[in-house]
């Protein structure tokens, strides 16, 4: 078993308009590599140029934001869901 992530409409483009990828993995750190390296087209969207994660994207552990837990460093199991979600703005 492996940890499903769910990938926003807005950057499928990026992943091969595949809305759910899984890996087996440790931390989000790896997550977010691993994606990176499949992907390399989505690197930009994700993170800036010093590797730290667009304020404007939201990613959440089985429904817990990872700002609350350890960041990137949150630690991932069999069976976990990541969604990552876009901010969005209005008025």
């Amino acid at each position: 078993m492996a940890v499903k992530i769910l990938i926003p409409n807005s950057l499928q483009k990026y992943t091969n308009n595949q809305a759910i990828l899984e890996y087996t993995i440790d931390t989000v750190n790896e997550l977010i590599r691993n994606i990176e390296t499949d992907f390399p087209e989505i690197r930009n969207h994700l993170t800036d140029d010093n590797g730290k994660l667009h304020r404007f994207l939201n990613f959440y552990v089985n429904n817990d934001d990872i700002r609350f837990l350890d960041n990137r460093e949150t630690k991932l199991k069999d069976g976990d869901e990541v969604s990552i979600i876009s901010a969005i703005a209005g008025g």
